[in-house]
This record gives structure tokens, C-alpha cells and sequence, in this order.
């Protein structure tokens, strides 16, 4: 017994001496977490600092490691060059993250724009196309493969880090030497640039500054849109006021400063997406050459490129320009500037196109509310856009106007601009974008929506006769200054309107003690005051008796929205465009009260309902109902249905 005791307890000192002859080859085994897992799988430089295990596993083939790797890093490439024990994929992929790590401390040591962190960026990019089109297997045969998207990944990011390096050492050449900007000399690397996949303006300025999409981030935007693909997702900036089309602190010529400038203009953030294409038709032409290309496209305008006869999605980013456009707007104190008159403040209207115009979109025409701007529509923008079905068949317009300005006056200012946008941009009034526009407007921008497509006939006039009789060349004097304000008909371009908490019939919060003391407070600009000062003196000649004290007072935008207000009380019965299908989406701030006694707070549901829409939708909301999320998906269904047939819908 006590044998048997012995033999047993001498067991595992028999197995360690085994184990000892055989070299050690023990294996043993353990387990790791989900999380751990995947950290495993996807981890790599970029995302943790380290090589991923792909690229350290190619490296133990060759005899080496990260840390060999990352002391003599010249040999560790030529070693992977040379290696004719890997396959193309491995060798390229593992190539591809190891220049940029490279090119990750070349830029921490010398920043972006640094010769040889743009040459490992090259570098990075050029291994990962070979990788991805020049290798046996095609991209879609590596579809579910994570190294795949890590090499992907290391391309976009080298292009966004190269380009924006190289357009950083542009501008501060440019500027330093006061010469034209010209490209940097990069070693011995021909650059070439092609920008036809953009749309640019005639004789466009360089922007400012080429921001990478990704390194944004926004509070107060619901979701970022964008398009998983290939390329660099950029933003094209330029320092700019939102109602100037020159720059900051640049002297104006006295005579250039007199001349109108036009009431549109383009995004001035517009969405970039850029490739590095590398000169080749073959794998060793690829790895050998000097000469590469970067490609710009409108992401909105090209979803699709062809690179070494394959078909590939384009990255994109569609809320990135639209949010630094809004955060770098000083839309919000502009416009209490413009309600109180100041003078920093808009006089005018102006038309922002959302994108570059596109003649083969339809047009979406927002207008916003009194004391207000595009910034009332930041997310229903951006939502609408983020649908990819409405983002390709529509464009966004958002005007800007002044709100302290009349509804009469805004009425005819904003009618002008579109019409001149419109001519500019599609000369014979043909194209998809100058037909079936959709206004979409908010308050006050949903009253003058609803004016765009109603004709005034001649019951303005006629009330205005009654009130002050004229006759001959006094009636036919009078009939010239006003026909603009009191005579129009449709916008014949509009087939569709959606008006939001709009106070079609006034509201009486404008009569309130608060709204009158800032309607009161509310001044127009000097020029209107002139022009509107001449017929309130000549309306007094013809009627003295109806002025208390010897003057006129002009009616400012809160006068117009009383429910007591002769002009709207006219304009609510005028007849609409019977083509033009129009929808009311409105806000219920009174629970408990019958839908026919309800307010959103501001404006009240009898005010707001419209006779023969061809939807209503009453939500439980304050008067900023428009970005409701409920709000924002009826506007997507009403953009999306007017999509359809006339014969479905």
C-alpha cells in the first residue's frame, strides 16, 4: 500500500521531467470576455495605440515583433517587403499599419503638415489600395472580414491626415509669401489634384480651412448622418459672415461695396469626400510609383466611384458642414439685431442653399418665425437630409429674412429672392429644381408661405379705396408705390406647402402688455422707413381725419400678427393656388381643452386650422413644434408621399 502511495505521489515530478525531456511544449488554457474578444479581434493603432494581432502575427512569421519592429522600423518594412512567405493581403495590410504608426509619431513629433508625416501618410494609403484592389481577391470577397475594415479604416484616415496636412502647409505658404498658393513639394512626389467630381461657383475662393468630418462633434443636432465607404469625409470651411459674402476684415472697394449683392448663396461649409489614387494598373505599379491624385467629390452628387474596375461606395458625411455652419453663424443675436432694427442687422432676405444647387433635385424652401433664423430648423434640416430616400430626391433652400419687416413687405422681398435664385440657377425654368418646390414654414414663415401661394385679387386694394377714397393720378400715383404689396399672385413654381403652428388668422398673445412693449421697441431699417415714410404722408393727405395725431404708424411684423390686424384678417380669406396641396401640422400646449379651444401657447388652434388641407396632424407640443420628433416624421412622410404618382397619392 504504502508502494502504491509512493508511485502515485511521485506522478506529477515524473510528468514535469517528461515535459522537461520534450522541450517544454506544455500548452495550457484559459478564457477571456466578450469584450476582451473583440478587443482582440479589432483592436489595432489606431483604436488602441498597439499593432493589431493580424499585423503582429505576420510579424512573428518573419522572425520579429511590435517592439523589433517599432526600434529599427526601415528594416522591419523591408523585411515584410521582401518576405516571400506571406501572402499579398497579409504583407500589404500589415505594411499599411505599420507605416502608420509611422506616420502616427512622425506627426506627434513634427505635427500634420510635416514632410515626413505626409510621406508615411502616402505610405499608409498607398499599401492599403494595393490591399484592397490590387490583391486576388476582390473587396466584396472580404466583405465579412474585420482586416478588411481595419485597412479601410488606415486608408480613409491617412487620406483625411495627408490632405489636410498638405492643405495646412497651402495656406500658410500662401499667406506667408502673399503669392498664390501652390502645391507643397512632398520628396520626389508628383501630386495632381482632380476637383470635377465638385460643383464649384464661378471663380470660387479657397476655403479657409479642410476639416476632417470625424473630429466634430455638436450639441443640440439629434443624430450625425453619414455614409460608411471609401475616402476621407471633409468639411470645406470658410471664415465668412452668414450675411456677407466677403470676408472679415478685408477693405472694400467704395464702388464694389454699391453693387447688390445677390440674395442667395451657397453652402459655405459645403461636405467634401477625397481619395488618394495611386498611378497603376498593376500591383508592382502601385507599390513602385511617384505619381498619385487627390479626387474630390460632392458626396451628395456621387455616391459611387469605379477604382481598378470595381464599383465602390463613397464616404460621406451629410450633418458635419451644416452644424458648423449653424455653430459658426451668429444667426441668433443677428437676428434680435434685425428685429430691433440694429445695424448689424439683416435688411434683406437671403437664401441659403443647403448643398451646392443640384438641377435634378426638388426644392424644399423653409422659412422660419418673428425673431427667428435658420437655426429654427436645425434638426428638421438635418433629419430630412439623414433620410437617404428624400436626401437623393431633394434639396433644402432656408431663408432668412428680416422679422421685424411687415408681412406685406417680407411677402414681396422673399417672392423676389427666390424668383432671382431660381433664374440664376436654372435660366429657362426647367429643370426638376425650379418646379414642385415644398414651402415649409414656422409661425410667421408659415403666414408668408401661405401669402406665396394665394393671389390677392383685388381685395387689398379695395379695402385700402374704402378706407382712403382715391381717384385719378392721386389713385394711379398710390396704385405704383403699393401694387408690389397689394397685388400678387401664386408663386407658379410651388405645388406643395406644409405650414406649421402658422397663425393664419392672427393671435391674440400679439395684443398682450409684453407684445406691445416690444413691438414698440421694434425699429425698420432706415431705407424702408423712407420708402413706407412717403405713402404713410400721402395716405394722411388723403385722409386726415383718420389719424389721431397728424402720422401714420407703419405697421411692424408683431402689429401683423394681431388677430385684429386689417391685413391678415384680409389675407386669411385670400384664395390659394388650387394645385398647390398643402398640409398643417399644429401644437396642442393645453391638455384637457376641446382641439377647438386649444393653443400651443402663442398660437390657437382656430387660427391655425386651415379648411381642405390634405392632412392635419395636431401634436401635443409648445409653439416650436417644429422640431417635435413626431413633427419632423410627418414631414418626412408628407416629402416622402409627394414622392409618389399624382395617381397614387
Amino acid at each position: 500500500m504504502k508502494g502504491a502511495f509512493r508511485l502515485v505521489a511521485s506522478l506529477p515530478a515524473l510528468a514535469c521531467a517528461a515535459a522537461l525531456l520534450a522541450g517544454c511544449a506544455g500548452v495550457t488554457v484559459g478564457s477571456i470576455s466578450p469584450a476582451e474578444y473583440l478587443a482582440q479581434r479589432r483592436g489595432d493603432v489606431l483604436t488602441t495605440g498597439r499593432l493589431s494581432t493580424s499585423a503582429q502575427e505576420v510579424l512573428r512569421v518573419i522572425g520579429s515583433d511590435a517592439d523589433i519592429c517599432r526600434k529599427d522600423g526601415q528594416a522591419c518594412r523591408n523585411a515584410l517587403a521582401d518576405s516571400s512567405g506571406l501572402s499579398d493581403e497579409q504583407r500589404l495590410s500589415a505594411l499599411s499599419e505599420v507605416w502608420l504608426q509611422v506616420a502616427l509619431a512622425a506627426e506627434k513629433g513634427g505635427g500634420a503638415a510635416d514632410a515626413t508625416a505626409i510621406e508615411a501618410w502616402f505610405e499608409t494609403a498607398r499599401h492599403a489600395y494595393a490591399y484592397l484592389f490590387f490583391t486576388p481577391r476582390k473587396p466584396r470577397d472580404r466583405a465579412f472580414e474585420d482586416r478588411q475594415t481595419q485597412v479601410r479604416d488606415y486608408y480613409n484616415y491617412a487620406v483625411q491626415q495627408a490632405i489636410t496636412g498638405l492643405y495646412r502647409d497651402i495656406q500658410r505658404t500662401g499667406s506667408r509669401s502673399g503669392a498664390e498658393p501652390e502645391m507643397p513639394k512632398v520628396g520626389d512626389w508628383r501630386i495632381e489634384t482632380d476637383v470635377s467630381g465638385l460643383r464649384l461657383p464661378s471663380d470660387p475662393p479657397l476655403p479657409d480651412e479642410l476639416i476632417p468630418a470625424a473630429s466634430l462633434t455638436f450639441s443640440g443636432l439629434r443624430n450625425i448622418y453619414r455614409r460608411d465607404g471609401f475616402g476621407a469625409e471633409l468639411v470645406a470651411a470658410t471664415n465668412k459672415r452668414t450675411d456677407d459674402e466677403r470676408p472679415r476684415q478685408v477693405q472694400i472697394d467704395p464702388a464694389e461695396k454699391q453693387k447688390p449683392r445677390p440674395p442667395y448663396r451657397e453652402m459655405p461649409f459645403p461636405a467634401v469626400t477625397a481619395l488618394l489614387l495611386f498611378d497603376g494598373a498593376s500591383l508592382g505599379e502601385v507599390l513602385g510609383t511617384r505619381t498619385l491624385r487627390i479626387a474630390a467629390y460632392d458626396p451628395y452628387r456621387t455616391a459611387n466611384v469605379q477604382l481598378a474596375g470595381q464599383e465602390v461606395p463613397l464616404a460621406a458625411n451629410f450633418t458635419s458642414g451644416y452644424g458648423l455652419w449653424l455653430a459658426r453663424s451668429d444667426f441668433a443675436l443677428q437676428a434680435l439685431r434685425s428685429l430691433f432694427g440694429g445695424r448689424e442687422g439683416l435688411t434683406q432676405p437671403r437664401i441659403y442653399l443647403m448643398q451646392p444647387y443640384d438641377p435634378n433635385r426638388r426644392t424644399v424652401i423653409m422659412l422660419h418665425g418673428l425673431a427667428s433664423s435658420p437655426e429654427a430648423w436645425i434638426n428638421v434640416a438635418n433629419e430630412v437630409l439623414g433620410d437617404e430616400t428624400l436626401r437623393r430626391r431633394y434639396q433644402i433652400w432656408q431663408v432668412y429674412y428680416p422679422t421685424n419687416a411687415p408681412l406685406p413687405i417680407n411677402n414681396f422681398a422673399i417672392r423676389e429672392a427666390v424668383t432671382q435664385t431660381l433664374a440664376h440657377f436654372d435660366p429657362t425654368g426647367k429643370a426638376v429644381a425650379s418646379n414642385n418646390i415644398t414651402l415649409i414654414g414656422h409661425s410667421m414663415g408659415g403666414v408668408l408661405s401661405r401669402l406665396m401661394v394665394s393671389s390677392s385679387e383685388d381685395k387689398l386694394w379695395e379695402a385700402l379705396l374704402a378706407s382712403y377714397p382715391m381717384q385719378g393720378a392721386q389713385q394711379q400715383r398710390m396704385e405704383e408705390k403699393l401694387a408690389p404689396y397689394l397685388r400678387f399672385e401664386p408663386l407658379p413654381q410651388v405645388s406643395d406647402a406644409i405650414f406649421i403652428a402658422s397663425p393664419h388668422r392672427g393671435t391674440d398673445f400679439a395684443n398682450n402688455r409684453i407684445s406691445r412693449w416690444v413691438a414698440n421697441l421694434i425699429t425698420l431699417p432706415v431705407a424702408m422707413l423712407g420708402q413706407l415714410g412717403d405713402i404713410s404722408r400721402e395716405l394722411i393727405r388723403i385722409a386726415p381725419a383718420r389719424q389721431d395725431q397728424g402720422t401714420l404708424r407703419i405697421p411692424n411684423s408683431i402689429d401683423n400678427l394681431s388677430d385684429r390686424d386689417p391685413f391678415v384678417r384680409l389675407s386669411s380669406g385670400l384664395p390659394m393656388n388650387p394645385r398647390v396641396r398643402f398640409h398643417s401640422i399644429i401644437g396642442n400646449d393645453t391638455p384637457g381643452v376641446a382641439q377647438a379651444l386649444s393653443s400651443d401657447g402663442i398660437v390657437p388652434y382656430a387660427s391655425a386650422h386651415l379648411d381642405g388641407a390634405a392632412s392635419e396632424l395636431v401634436i401635443p407640443s409648445a409653439h416650436s413644434v417644429q422640431e417635435n420628433p413626431l413633427a419632423i416624421l410627418e414631414i418626412r412622410r408628407i416629402l416622402r408621399e409627394q414622392l409618389r404618382p399624382e395617381a397614387a397619392r
